[in-house]
């Protein structure tokens, strides 16, 4: 998948892998299947969370804790999904996600490369119910979590709120 910017169009055509969390020992998995992030989202608010790897020391107690922290709150700003994606197998991500107490479906690589390795780029971007990305930043510096932080993607998501009221006001 390309790099999206605000006002692209998420793909028709986005399948993900992910393997499903039926129990909460992270050392039994399941079998990995095809997740048609495209389908499933349609008609959804999606955050869609790009992390270079699921238990790297960035990923695990910055970036990660937050988003799981105010899920409340992106809800309360219309938020229907969190989706965290990592260029890990599905097996690592399924017990990612066990050790978290979420579910954390997807792996493989889309948007933005990173330079590292096989790793993809630290990144979130807001895809609304009608399909359009809403808001999309990648950090310049994948050590660091700044744009694709919870509390940068909530700031978009209100100046969004905010603008969408002052059009229904006019």
């Amino acid at each position: 998948m390309a790099p999206l910017n605000p006002g692209d169009k998420f793909p028709s055509d986005v399948v993900l892998d992910w393997v499903p969390i039926k129990n909460q020992d992270p050392t039994l998995a399941g079998t990995p299947q095809d997740y048609n992030a495209s389908s499933e989202w349609k008609g959804k608010r999606v955050v869609l969370v790009s992390v270079p790897g699921a238990f790297t020391p960035s990923c695990q107690a910055y970036h990660l804790p937050p988003y799981i922290e105010q899920l409340d709150i992106l809800k309360d700003h219309g938020v229907d999904q969190v989706a965290i994606i990592a260029s890990n197998d599905g097996w690592v991500m399924s017990a990612w996600g066990k050790i978290n107490r979420i579910e954390v479906r997807f792996s493989k690589k889309h948007g933005w490369d990173a330079e590292m390795a096989n790793r993809n780029e630290r990144w979130a971007m807001v895809i609304d119910k009608d399909g359009t990305v809403k808001y999309a930043e990648k950090e310049e510096d994948p050590t660091r979590i700044t744009v694709s932080g919870v509390e940068a993607v909530l700031s978009g998501l209100t100046k969004s709120k905010e603008h969408l009221g002052r059009l229904s006001s006019n």
